[in-house]
């Protein structure tokens, strides 16, 4: 088979547990139903993944290539190349290719021209910037930012003067667990009218979407420990 032949399907995964019945469209059951070959981040999470879809599918009759930030983009290129049938990408959450080790695969998938076909899902980043009531013409995210809190004070300060000379809206995130770290960060270093949005369990029962000035985050500062989290400030 050509590569002309063969098509690489982004499919986006839940962002938070027992929401797949509400969240993935059935062309995303239908896709992974057809599908042998998946690109995935974490085997044993996909695996999971496509257990819970309850499509009828035998696990261990599916070839699994591991695709994170480690892997060496020539052994990426390989699989790539030896493909003999069309294959999925699937995220550790969300959309593939977004904040993503998969944009590796689709980047060598334009090159030796096998056809990229993103499906529907849910990202956290858009579902975030949507609820925000920030600017949604003109935005940046910024992935997450320096550990070190020298570091990550100059960041900030360079985000919120972007936000103000461009009315640029900034995204950025954490590791779940160091989340309450940077919101102090943020709460220290931003200037009191600074809007700052914070979206938490996007799509879980326990959502928590809520954008403030900075000064009013002070006083009401939540727990953001362990739950995955967008920040944004405008």
């Amino acid at each position: 088979m050509n590569n002309s032949d063969i098509s690489l399907y982004l499919i986006p995964t839940i962002l938070a547990e027992e929401t797949a019945e509400k969240v993935l469209s059935p062309q995303i059951r239908d896709v992974i139903k057809n599908l042998d070959v998946f690109f995935v981040e974490n085997i044993r999470t996909a695996r999971r993944f496509i257990s819970s879809l309850k499509l009828g599918k035998v696990i261990d009759n599916i070839t699994f290539i591991e695709l994170h930030k480690d892997t060496p983009e020539p052994e990426t290129m390989n699989s790539l190349r030896s493909l003999s049938a069309d294959a999925g990408i699937i995220s550790e959450a969300g959309c593939p290719g977004v904040a993503d080790p998969g944009a590796v695969a689709v980047h060598f998938a334009h090159q030796i021209g096998i056809r990229v076909i993103p499906l529907v899902g849910p990202s956290s980043i858009l579902l975030a910037l949507m609820a925000s009531g920030m600017s949604g013409q003109s935005f940046a995210f910024q992935g997450y930012l320096p550990i070190e809190k020298t570091e990550r004070k100059k960041a900030l300060q360079s985000l919120e003067r972007e936000a103000r000379q461009r009315q640029q809206t900034q995204l950025f995130m954490e590791t779940p667990f160091r989340n309450n770290q940077l919101l102090d960060a943020v709460l220290e270093t931003c200037m009191p009218d600074t809007l700052l949005c914070i979206a938490s369990n996007v799509t879980a029962t326990d959502e928590f979407i809520k954008t403030l000035p900075v000064k009013n985050w002070k006083k009401v500062k939540p727990d953001l420990h362990k739950k995955p989290t967008i920040f944004l400030i405008g």
